[in-house]
């Protein structure tokens, strides 16, 4: 195995000597598929020290996923992740805790974060997408347009936004939290120095301004999401300032990578197979089944952490000790050809077993509805366009837990 630099965080630690491969070659970030795909031959489990899993068998993560025996225990792998507030308290973001804490916060951000409120979107969000396009190309009428620059991360960044209620004004410095926030999900021996402390500034000045907001909310009530979380109650029980600003964090860092991968990679999935191009646009009721091949494909999200084993447990029928670690692949569980044929084939007609990209159990992704209807958008409005790489081979971020890439020039016509 290849060596990493390490830095000074448990998880830094743990990663450097866990994998079965190096996350930081070219080959790899490029496709890491057939790296996971090697790696599943020898078992859906792989142990490179005592005490740490990799798990990337689709049965085994799912497994994992559903098992309440592992979870995230005291917080040391996800330490990067908390932070405290104005009045020192710790704050831990509902994604990293465990059931019941984890079980009660979920509860009360579901009454706010609703079927309403996603669906409304989609109007605006075709709007948008008309205007990001129209935009992009009167900016360069000759050249390439960069999806990611100027599709995936703006419906991505505005559509987000406009949910929790922030004005346009504030557009530019929360999109600037946006990107800061989405790297900073990868743990911090990915991330340069320079990354760190613009994770933790944007931190802080993102939850000054969410709880500003939500004070605003609970004097004058608005049509958004910070007032909905402001107004959720269960027996009772309602969210504290604390708990609500790290969950609007939770839902802006997480949905905004989610979301804008999630649409470079279908982009780009569905231009490298042009008969599935063409079979969407003879199909274009089906661009629901468009997206979640591309989620199974190319997942947006690779690893969705790591887990602790809460008490004695086993995978794959070899047994896990209270206190051992393992890290769940998703990438490579949607890729198992133990549960899709052919699974490095882009194949929006197959039918098979539920892809993982939203991870599972109780930490399923809240905001999967929100990255579906806008993909769904951005790929219909795509699709009736005339597409073309300009560039057969676009660059990756040098990321691991989020699958990203730097950019993605296309022509567009039509």
């Amino acid at each position: 195995m290849t060596a990493m630099t390490t830095g000074e965080t448990p998880e830094s630690d743990i990663f450097a000597q866990i994998l079965p491969f190096d996350p930081f070659d070219p080959a790899f970030q490029a496709d890491p598929y057939p790296t996971y795909r090697k790696m599943l031959e020898s078992g859906p489990v792989a142990s490179e020290v005592p005490g740490v899993s990799v798990v990337g068998g689709h049965k085994e993560v799912t497994a994992v996923l559903r098992d309440a025996r592992f979870g995230h225990g005291d917080g040391s792998l996800v330490a990067s992740q908390i932070t405290h507030d104005a009045d020192g308290n710790l704050v831990r973001p509902f994604i990293f805790m465990d059931p019941p804490d984890h079980t009660r916060i979920r509860s009360l951000v579901n009454k706010a974060f609703t079927a309403r409120h996603i669906e409304r979107l989609r109007p605006r969000a075709h709007k948008l997408m008309s205007e990001l396009i129209d935009a992009a190309r009167a900016a360069s009428p000759e050249g390439p347009i960069d999806l990611m620059a100027s599709v995936a991360y703006p419906i991505a960044t505005t559509l987000i936004r406009e949910m929790l209620g922030a004005p346009a004004e504030d557009h530019d410095r929360i999109a600037r939290w946006s990107a800061a926030l989405g790297r900073g999900l990868d743990p911090d021996f990915l991330l340069t120095p320079e990354e760190i402390q613009l994770r933790d500034t944007s931190r802080m000045e993102f939850e000054a301004y969410f709880s500003d907001l939500a004070d605003q909310r609970r004097a004058e009530p608005a049509e958004d999401l910070v007032t909905e979380l402001v107004q959720a109650e269960e027996e009772g029980d309602k969210l504290t300032k604390s708990e609500l600003v790290a969950a609007c964090r939770v839902m802006l860092a997480a949905g905004y990578v989610a979301t804008a991968n999630l649409i470079g990679n279908a982009v780009l999935a569905l231009l490298r197979n042009p008969d599935q191009l063409d079979w969407f646009r003879s199909h274009p009721d089906k661009v629901d089944a468009v997206v979640e091949e591309a989620l199974r494909y190319d997942s947006p999200v690779q690893l969705p952490g790591t887990r602790l084993a809460l008490e004695d447990a086993e995978i794959a029928g070899r047994p896990v000790k209270q206190g051992e670690i393992v890290v769940l692949l998703l990438g490579a569980a949607n890729h198992d050809p133990a549960a899709y044929d052919a699974p490095e084939r882009f194949d929006a007609t197959r039918a098979a077993a539920p892809h993982l990209a939203f991870s599972g159990g109780v930490h399923f992704c809240l905001g999967a509805p929100l990255a579906r209807v806008t993909a769904q958008v951005v790929l219909s409005d795509l699709a009736e366009r005339e597409l073309e790489l300009a560039d057969p081979n676009p660059p990756y971020a040098p990321n691991f837990v989020i699958r990203s890439l730097l950019s993605l020039p296309v022509h567009v016509r039509g």
